[in-house]
């Protein structure tokens, strides 16, 4: 049965670097989605490992869109990537993630008829390089929330993580897609649909799986720190911009103060007095021990 207005097409985007260990498994979840109409894109970012053999072996099984192109980073190739995709919702997928069987199913019944989410995602589980679930105490289980551009820019709600992100396509091309300038995608998008009047809503459901690994972007933290920080530039009219930036600063400069003492001085010398607290302080306390950094 072809895709219909009940059943609309998703475009699935994998664009893949150096994971051959996981870009298997991640492909083959989405091809055993029970939603049945799914466009699957796989793009290979230039990738120096053995990747593109394990991906066309699958591709040759399977049929779906693959290419191999030099790298051009995450965004500009979801850019180039959405702009041939079919369906008229998206989902960006990481190369080394897993999607749950009815992800996509659950997803697409929800935002059937509501026209006003731009975004619809839900929650992770979290697993080793390995595969094997990733010890937490407590794990988190967030319920259902629907969130507006204050609540994303002001972190009033938990954040739809970004392996189970499933975007609008005129969504998308409202806000003119990513920005190949910015490599924290996820952010990025949500500030940008979300303020463009379009709603996040997060389903208390898991997802799909999230893997942890040495090369996970969020433990960069000076790449998570500038890449932040130029996001919130977008927004620096907002009323609370200041506060925004400046909370994150504080939070940043916890983290940095234990790890990268170049970096925490670096973000020292961006707080004024008046946005310094026990934070701050606690700090200050610590970024003589801190490593160097680079």
């Amino acid at each position: 049965m072809p895709p219909s207005s009940e059943t609309p097409l998703v475009s699935v985007i994998i664009a893949s670097y150096n994971h051959a260990s996981y870009i298997e498994a991640s492909i083959e979840s989405v091809l055993r989605q029970s939603y049945p109409h799914i466009e699957l894109l796989v793009v290979d970012d230039g990738s120096r490992d053995d990747s593109v053999e394990r991906i066309r072996r699958l591709q040759e099984q399977h049929g779906f869109d693959f290419r191999v192109q030099q790298n051009q980073g995450l965004s500009r190739t979801l850019n180039e990537t959405i702009a041939r995709a079919r369906g008229s919702l998206i989902a960006p997928f990481g190369s080394d993630d897993i999607m749950l069987p009815e992800r996509i199913a659950l997803q697409m019944a929800h935002v059937a008829d509501k026209p006003e989410v731009g975004i619809c995602a839900g929650n992770i589980q979290l697993m080793n390089s390995d595969g094997t679930p990733y010890a937490v105490k407590r794990p988190a289980r967030d319920g259902f929330r629907r969130l507006d551009f204050d609540d994303v820019f002001l972190e009033r709600k938990p954040m739809a993580p970004a392996p189970t992100m499933l975007i609008r396509h005129d969504a998308l091309e409202k806000v003119g897609g990513f920005n190949p300038e910015i490599r924290l995608e996820d952010l990025y998008i949500q500030l940008k649909i979300t303020h463009a009047g379009y709603y996040v809503d997060a389903l208390g459901t898991d997802l799909a799986r999230y893997r942890i690994h040495t090369t996970n972007s969020h433990k960069n933290i000076r790449f998570m720190a500038e890449a932040i920080l130029r996001i919130y530039e977008d927004y620096r009219d907002h009323p609370a911009y200041e506060t925004v930036k400046f909370k994150f600063i504080n939070s940043m400069l916890v983290k940095a103060s234990r790890r990268d003492r170049k970096l925490a001085k670096e973000l020292l010398a961006q707080l004024p007095l008046r946005a310094w607290n026990r934070r701050t302080f606690a700090s200050l306390l610590r970024y003589p021990f801190a490593p160097a950094g680079k």
